[in-house]
């Protein structure tokens, strides 16, 4: 059964000014339409955007008490549908069932989160020469745009949404093209929850609406999460004033030590590696293992990648889905020949589809390893976003840390090791932004600062947590009062 997808625009829910329509196909099989959705043009975006200005101010009036309550409300909502959710989320991003559970479950979270935000969001009284009061207050900073990834359809908005609207802020949102029904469940929450539809727009279709949505120079911020190309062209186009929040690529390397519990880390790198079907941008896409343990290592991550079943995630027992799309399929599929061109060592997986006729219908990719990467290859260096691993042989700690900041990324690194002090100093001197330790590169706590650095991030504020998070959507003013 398919869905009617449409925009949200001067809080109305309408089609396209165009009159065109796209499809979305559930990636594991294209005979399942999963919706029809607008093809947004700027005169969309043009709307979108002037109606929220004309009706965010009513929210911006609530108290901090007010619209915490109201995005509890919205999480009381979503965990409602939380069936239905998990079942359309598999449908159309492709995640196992236990994985689409994860993110559904996590989104209400979130949102409670940043309920309790919009209390502790402060400022703060400042000793005066004059004995005059002096204060600082914060509010709203405007009008934000949020423009979101696929690969975490629920999760990501809920991350840039909740903070936005905590904040008081109107808020135009642009899901991905790929998961639009996903961006529409979570602003129906938020509607039902008590959100002034004039407070939030949303608007759906390609790079064209993206484009001039981001070059309306009436939007008081834009926060972005997804490749760094895309990333790289927005921050071209924003005004200096625009308060921009840009979380883009990674190659997220994961070093294994001598001293390394191999079991550990074998298992550790096949679910940074593999699990959502690589496509995480904190998926483990190196692995830069000591030469005394390289080949004990890499026999244990082949056998985890042979052993995982990838299909449809409706299905009982799948471990992966398939890749977004045939786009994305290609582009994958791409890397692992280039590689092979390049002279690296398959020892497990490749270009070729898993068997299967049900197989056939989807955008799958068999968990793929390589060995004897060229540490100046397209494999070592570009993100490939896909079940792909590239296994690089090391001597040292210090040829480890060189190697893991070799690329232009800088999301997440890990390290497995029983020894601490080596484990710290790989902390301190790694650049990336999150560092774990016999840990996955994956997987971050909603209440701990989440962003990367070098060309990972725009670093001018992190996303999730705490106050920091909260600057990015509110604006300091400073206060002299004499009575």
């Amino acid at each position: 059964m398919s869905a009617n997808v449409r925009n949200l625009v001067e809080g109305q829910w309408v089609d396209s000014v165009t009159g065109r329509t796209l499809e979305r196909r559930n990636p594991a099989d294209e005979r399942d339409l999963v919706s029809v959705f607008p093809e947004s043009d700027a005169k969309d975006a043009e709307a979108a955007v002037s109606g929220v200005l004309a009706g965010w101010h009513e929210w911006a009036a609530r108290s901090p008490e007010q619209r915490g309550a109201v995005l509890e409300r919205a999480a009381a909502v979503l965990e409602g549908q939380r069936a239905s959710l998990v079942e359309e989320l598999v449908r159309e991003e492709g995640k196992t069932r236990a994985e689409a559970t994860m993110e559904v479950s996590r989104t209400p979270m979130n949102l409670r989160f940043y309920a309790g935000e919009a209390l502790r969001t402060t400022g703060q009284t400042i000793p005066s020469s004059d004995g005059s009061l002096l204060f600082t207050s914060r509010g709203p900073v405007g009008v934000v745009a949020a423009i979101t990834p696929w690969n975490f359809p629920l999760n990501i908005p809920s991350r840039k949404l909740g903070p936005a609207l905590a904040a008081g802020n109107g808020v135009v949102f642009k899901p991905s093209e790929v998961t639009p029904l996903m961006g529409n469940r979570l602003v129906e929450a938020l509607l039902e929850a008590g959100v002034p539809a004039g407070a939030i727009a949303v608007l759906h279709g390609g790079a064209e609406v993206s484009k001039a949505l981001v070059a309306d120079d009436r939007l008081d911020a834009i926060t972005f999460t997804g490749s760094t190309a895309v990333g790289e062209s927005i921050h071209s186009v924003v005004r200096a004033s625009q308060r921009t929040q840009l979380e883009m690529g990674g190659k997220n390397p994961m070093v294994v030590l001598e001293d390394a519990d191999l079991d550990r880390a074998a298992t550790l790198i096949a679910k940074g590696a593999f699990g959502l079907s690589g496509q995480a941008c904190t998926g483990t896409s190196r692995v830069l293992v000591h030469g005394d343990v390289h080949d004990a290592l890499v026999e244990r991550i082949a056998a985890r990648a042979a052993a995982l079943r990838v299909g449809n995630g409706l299905t009982d027992g799948v471990d992966g889905g398939p890749q977004a799309t045939a786009r994305q399929k290609e582009n994958v599929v791409g890397y692992i020949r280039r590689a092979l061109d390049d002279g690296a060592r398959l020892v497990a997986g490749g270009p070729d589809a898993p068997d299967g006729e049900d197989l056939a219908r989807g955008h799958f990719v068999r968990p793929t390893v390589f060995t004897d990467v060229d540490p100046g290859s397209a494999l070592a260096n570009e993100e490939v976003f896909g079940p792909v691993l590239a296994v690089l042989r090391v001597g040292s700690l210090d040829e480890a840390i060189q190697l893991a900041g070799a690329t232009r990324f800088g999301l997440s690194a890990g390290i497995v090791t029983d020894d601490l002090g080596r484990a710290l100093r790989f902390a301190r001197e790694v650049p990336a932004g999150l560092v774990k330790i016999n840990q996955t590169t994956t997987g971050q706590s909603m209440n701990a600062p989440f962003g990367g650095l070098k060309d990972s991030s725009t670093q001018t504020s992190k996303e999730q947590a705490g106050e920091a998070m909260m600057a990015f959507y509110t604006a300091d003013k400073t206060v002299y009062l004499s009575a």
